[in-house]
């Protein structure tokens, strides 16, 4: 197809969001007129603290915090890998055992091997055929020595949302703390930790059209992590590092924009999702819905389609001008599909033929129709070329 008569349409919204014009706006003035350090006591220095404080403002009152338990972070990653090592290392006299699920995150999932390489006991909680983590299996894994309880809100896959507010309970009574990992639901879901059991919480600007390369860790009052990285007294002593103002900034901006607008987007995201969901479901065979199919993140579509690898689903779909994700780790190097989608049950051949289709405030329902056009285009051929596809046709006697 020649390039000037591809349309892209951005259909990844999972793994990063454009930046909002307004987001940049707020973040402009930071690099150039207010470029001071925020622990610099002149004028030029308190206008950036300033600014890093009324983002901390901002990040809390749309989840429900005060602002003196919201750190800034590098990244989501670096939130999660300070919640799990920073509580190991807080508590490790108490016990050297930590709960998680099989879908996490590999922020999580490589935090908790990192230490189980230093002796901690992980203990990896299944889930059902829909990517659901039973609560009851967390309040079973739970022992003695257990210090934390690690749950993503919504996995970043399948877009299944889990039962954290029941999960936090259980850790509540049972005197463990619970991390849970929000990256994903923020801005999508309705998210305040005063009505949460829930101790520490990670985020990220990227997934919410803010910069890249500034999160935020939730940390519960009460709740105290080790310094996470030695040098100077920012965050609080928690967290050295010269403040990215601009980008903290930025954060401030997309996380009051994304609360405010999250019961609006929502819902309109949710309809384009099901209309996709149907869509592609009623009018191309072989194909599987992966998560749950209401208990799923807003602008999440998942699919399996049979006989077909996901990394040429990809590359051809690309090549239509849309811009999509795929359950297999080909691209990454790996041939092993995603350890969600095997943790869901899928046989290898068809957790390689998985599409993730992530849907964001830049499309409507306009998107479906090209989408599924170019689908069926795709599919069809690659399933041509399929020795699988064809062993199946003559199996069926239609060959």
């Amino acid at each position: 197809m020649a390039q000037e008569e591809r349309k892209f349409v951005y259909l990844d919204n999972a793994a990063t969001t454009r930046m909002r014009p307004e987001v940049l706006e707020a973040m402009l003035p930071y690099f150039t007129e207010h470029y001071g350090n925020p622990s610099s006591l002149y004028e030029v220095g308190r206008d950036a603290k300033k600014a890093v404080e009324l983002a901390r403002e901002k990040v809390a009152r749309a989840i429900g915090a005060e602002p003196s338990e919201i750190v800034f972070t590098g990244s989501g990653s670096e939130a999660d890998n300070w919640a799990i090592k920073g509580v190991a290392q807080a508590l490790e006299k108490k016990g050297r055992h930590i709960v998680t699920s099989a879908i996490e995150h590999h922020a999580v999932l490589h935090s908790v091997e990192a230490l189980a390489k230093r002796g901690w006991e992980v203990t990896y909680v299944p889930v059902d055929d829909q990517g659901i983590v039973d609560p009851a299996d967390v309040e079973r894994a739970i022992r003695p020595d257990t210090v934390l309880v690690t749950i993503m809100m919504a996995n970043n896959e399948i877009g299944t949302v889990q039962p954290v507010d029941e999960i936090g309970r259980i850790c509540r009574a049972k005197g463990v703390w619970f991390h849970t990992d929000a990256v994903q639901a923020a801005g999508a879901l309705p998210i305040d930790m005063k009505m949460l059991s829930v101790d520490l919480c990670s985020f990220s600007a990227h997934k919410i059209y803010g910069p890249k390369g500034v999160g935020a860790l939730y940390i519960r009052k009460g709740v105290r992590l080790p310094v996470f990285i030695d040098g100077g007294g920012q965050e609080r002593k928690r967290r050295a590092g010269t403040e990215n103002v601009p980008g903290v900034v930025g954060f401030g901006r997309a996380f009051e924009l994304a609360a405010s607008e999250q019961p609006a987007n929502a819902a309109r995201l949710t309809e384009i999702r099901d209309a996709a969901i149907a869509r592609i479901m009623g009018g191309i065979p072989h194909v599987r819905l992966n998560g749950h199919p209401t208990k799923r993140l807003p602008g999440n579509a998942n699919f399996s389609f049979q006989f077909i690898e996901g990394e040429s689903l990809l590359l051809l779909l690309d090549m239509y001008g849309f811009a999509c994700s795929s359950g297999s780790a080909c691209t990454s190097g790996s041939l092993d599909p995603s350890h969600v989608l095997l943790a869901i049950g899928l046989v290898h051949e068809i957790a390689h033929g998985s599409l993730r289709v992530t849907f964001g405030k830049e499309n409507g329902l306009d998107d479906i129709e090209p989408l599924f056009e170019a689908l069926v285009k795709v599919v069809d051929r690659l399933r041509e070329m399929s020795p699988l596809y064809d062993e199946y046709l003559k199996a069926e006697g239609k060959k």
